[in-house]
């Protein structure tokens, strides 16, 4: 009979006629075909040897030689190799220089595709090919791949834009790029349903701007509404952060070295009103909706470039139009192109949102939001249910027979660790305990 056993306690689950089991890997190549393949890549392999011997690099020669014979050997007795995909351009009967296939070609004519914050997204589309590009080329170069390897890619944006039949773009601030592209076919989503207006813009000198800054984080911390600040370097952050610490204010700061997760928790502590204000970098831009903030403070906004630039300006300042009393504060000795530019189009949009409250008779709402989120929800149950599956395991562990208990602890030393690698040092240290107690028990203590 076949059965499903428990791996913990080797209890009998369910009883079986018969089972499908499912290859890890599953490659679909006809024989034929990897017969051809091969021969196209003993056919590249011999020139690639003579190039790189011809070039003096003999140890790179050498390398791609036994690499690729062993591939070849895998791939005409098994059928595959690790790095099959690197000859994928022979496997599927590609021309060289031919974009792979992806999902989009499976894709009815009529699929519509909707890009969020266009601005960031779109450029980063283009970069794919390039990034993957280089890369290859080094390996290429010393002789770990086949230069058809370079085949096996991303789309070019040129490639990826001509499978699209129809986009939407969506940003504040969209890029030049789209906006050629959509022609005269824009739509302006200002008017907020709640009637909230884009925030109050002030500009201020830079002398005694952390001094003045203490002064707008305690009116703030009076009525209950949060800060959000932005500087130039991580080291700016930290200082201010400490700074702001030593004077009583309960803040925090976020830089790219926090994990995902924990950017969460921290901004939603900034939420629940854990503490008042949070410093960033570059982190306190797009997709951060909190209404709770009614500040945003712009440390060093005259210094032009990539993190001051016109639209990094707009995002920034846009994490304060959720709030009715909504304050942007750029701190700056010069009124900079780009610093103009945002002000201008901010107070424009203002400029329309006001008149149409007015016309309408709308008085600005604040935004009612719940502040738990379900990332944060799920990863709690998750940690429930490991606490509940750790006290079964207990229970169940006292009745094993002593032969198994060395297998448990096995496995409990590999749920030990993976508890520790996710930062998990409670769960770790119940499984460490247990286990402690099992090996007391296999010594007759």
């Amino acid at each position: 009979a076949i059965r499903y056993l428990d791996p913990l306690t080797g209890e009998i689950l369910q009883s079986l006629n018969n089972i499908n089991i499912y290859p890890a890997r599953h490659f679909v190549t006809p024989d034929e075909q990897i017969d051809i393949a091969c021969q196209q890549i003993k056919d590249e392999l011999e020139q690639q040897i003579e190039f790189l011997e011809k070039a003096g690099k003999l140890l790179e020669a050498q390398r791609i030689s036994q690499r690729t014979r062993y591939d070849l050997d895998l791939l005409q007795e098994v059928g595959y190799c690790n790095g099959v995909e690197n000859y994928s351009r022979y496997l599927a009967g590609r021309n060289a220089g031919e974009p792979p296939e992806c999902l989009i070609d499976y894709f009815p004519q009529d699929w519509l595709l909707i890009v969020d914050e266009s601005h960031v997204t779109v450029p980063q589309l283009r970069g794919m090919y390039n990034g993957d590009r280089s890369r290859k080329q080094v390996l290429i170069d010393h002789g770990f791949r086949l230069p058809s390897a370079a085949d096996n890619r991303p789309l070019k944006a040129d490639e990826f834009w001509h499978k699209v039949n129809q986009c939407i773009f969506v940003s504040a601030t969209p890029g030049d790029w789209e906006i050629e592209q959509s022609q005269d076919r824009i739509a302006e989503q200002i008017i907020r349903p709640t009637g909230v207006l884009d925030p109050e813009i002030f500009v201020r000198p830079t002398e005694g701007q952390v001094d003045d800054l203490l002064g707008e984080i305690k009116e703030r911390v009076k009525r209950k509404e949060r800060v959000l600040i932005t500087t130039l370097t991580k080291r700016m952050a930290e200082d201010l952060s400490e700074y702001f610490d030593e004077r009583g204010v309960r803040v925090k700061y976020l830089h790219s070295e926090i994990k995902s997760i924990e950017r969460i928790e921290i901004l939603q502590a900034l939420r629940k009103g854990e503490f008042d204000v949070l410093i960033g970098v570059n982190l306190l831009r797009e997709g951060l909706d909190l209404p709770e903030v009614s500040l945003v403070a712009i440390l060093d906004a005259d210094k032009e470039g990539f993190l001051r630039a016109q639209r990094s300006l707009i995002q920034t300042i846009g994490r304060a139009a959720r709030h009715i009393n909504g304050q942007a504060i750029l701190y700056g000795d010069n009124l900079t192109k780009s610093m103009i530019k945002a002000i201008e189009e901010t107070e424009r949009r203002r400029g329309i949102q006001m008149a149409y409250n007015k016309m309408n008779n709308i008085t600005p709402q604040p935004i009612i939001k719940k502040d738990s989120n379900s990332i944060l929800s799920f990863l709690d149950i998750s940690r429930r249910l490991n606490s509940q599956q750790l006290e079964e395991i207990y229970q169940k562990s006292d009745d094993l027979p002593l032969e198994k208990v060395p297998v448990l602890i096995k496995q409990l030393e590999s749920q030990m660790k993976g508890a520790a690698e996710q930062l998990e040092f409670e769960e770790a240290a119940k499984y460490r305990d247990r286990i402690k107690y099992l090996r007391d028990k296999l010594l007759g203590h």
